[in-house]
Order: C-alpha cells, then sequence, then structure tokens
C-alpha cells in the first residue's frame, strides 16, 4: 500500500501548467489517494521533534511534534531569496501539520489550520481524516526534494516539490502491523502547490495538486 497522497485538487490546472513553465517540471535535486505520503519540515528524531525549516516570522506559532519512528526531510530550504526562503519554511509546515494531525488521530488541530486555508485546508482535512477513519499512522522517513518557488506579487506564491517515500511506510494503530511496500514508481511524488500570504506573515497553502508516479521525480 502506498504512503498517501493529498486528494487531487482539480482547481490547480493552470497553476500546475505555469509552475511547470517557471520551474521545469523537475526531478530529482496547504481527492486522489487517501493513503499516501505528504510533507513537513525537518520533523527529526525524538518523541517532540519540531520541524527545523526556519518558517516566516510569526507569533504564537502552534506546536509541531513527531513520534520518534517517523521523520520528514526537506531538501533546497535555502534560495538566497528571503521570500522565496519564507514561503518554503511554511510550505513545509503545511505538510508538517498534516502528519501532526495524523500522529494526534485529530483534524482539530492549530496547527492545521494555522498553515491551510480555503481548499487547501480543506484538502488536509479530508485527507487526515482518511487516515484516521482507517486507523493509519505511518513510520520511517520521507524526502521532499526538487523543491522550487514562483512568486506573484506579494502575496502570492506557488511550489512544486517532490516526494520520495520509499523509505516510510503506512502502520495500523490497532494491529502494529507495517505495510512494507517495495519501492517502485509510485514511491515518488509530484506536488504542485497554490500559497497566499495572510494577515499574520503566514504562507498558508490554499490548493494542492498531486501527480503519483510521475517520472520528473523518479530517479
Amino acid at each position: 500500500m502506498k504512503r498517501r497522497t493529498l486528494p487531487a485538487a482539480t482547481a490547480l490546472a493552470a497553476t500546475a501548467a505555469l509552475l511547470l513553465t517557471a520551474c521545469g517540471g523537475g526531478g530529482g535535486g496547504d481527492n486522489n489517494k487517501g493513503n499516501d505520503k505528504i510533507a513537513g519540515a525537518n520533523a527529526g528524531s525524538g518523541k517532540s521533534a519540531s520541524p527545523s525549516a526556519s518558517a516566516s516570522s510569526a507569533t504564537d506559532r502552534p506546536k509541531i511534534s513527531f513520534p520518534s519512528d517517523a521523520k520528514n526531510v526537506f531538501e533546497d530550504q535555502k534560495t538566497g531569496d528571503a521570500t522565496k526562503d519564507a514561503v518554503l519554511a511554511d510550505s513545509a509546515m503545511s505538510v508538517s501539520s498534516m502528519d501532526d494531525a495524523i500522529f494526534k488521530g485529530s483534524t482539530d488541530t492549530k496547527a492545521l489550520g494555522f498553515y491551510n486555508a480555503d481548499k487547501g485546508l480543506n484538502a488536509a482535512i479530508t485527507f487526515v481524516q482518511g487516515y484516521i477513519n482507517k486507523n493509519y499512522t505511518w513510520i520511517g522517513e520521507t524526502r521532499y526534494f526538487d523543491r522550487k518557488v514562483t512568486l506573484s506579487g506579494d502575496s502570492q506564491a506557488y511550489v512544486t516539490y517532490c516526494s520520495d517515500e520509499s523509505k516510510s511506510f503506512l502502520k495500523n494503530k490497532k494491529t502494529k502491523k507495517v505495510d512494507n511496500t517495495p519501492t517502485s514508481a509510485d514511491s515518488y511524488v509530484l506536488y504542485h502547490t497554490s500559497l497566499a500570504k495572510n494577515s499574520r506573515g503566514v504562507w498558508q497553502t490554499t490548493n494542492i495538486v498531486s501527480n503519483r508516479g510521475d517520472k520528473a521525480c523518479q530517479p
């Protein structure tokens, strides 16, 4: 069984085309399948590890924690442009917020609504609820790479990135059984996301499209 993919949002078709043009579509270096994986800042090891990406400054950011057997690794965190770096950091936090909600077994977490809005929040809630309904969590390490930002004015941005789920696996909370799915093309996912900067300076993920098995992300 695959790790997970966010519900696909068809409304981002135009954005996806823009991102592919601006970023080259990519390869290597915020309602599709409810049992796949997503993103989060370098959510380290340790029971209360917090994502290490330096998100844009905002007060009272909610705490995000991962269990000791799960970790997200984010590459390409620094571009040399402060605004783009802030977008990438909050994009990663959006993913982390969904993982945090999965680990907590609740869609009513502060982080989920802090880093996601509009269609992005609806998709995040649906995604997390799919895990809860099936008593799933996940373990292992997921790598996010080839992350690229396109800015549109002062408060709109688009981010594309790939995920490598070859080392992360679904785990049933009740039975403790881990689904050790062999690595395949479906272990790699391409994401197109739209973000908007809110009044608190947080870049919230407002829409997302994912394509599992996309050749742009495969090694």
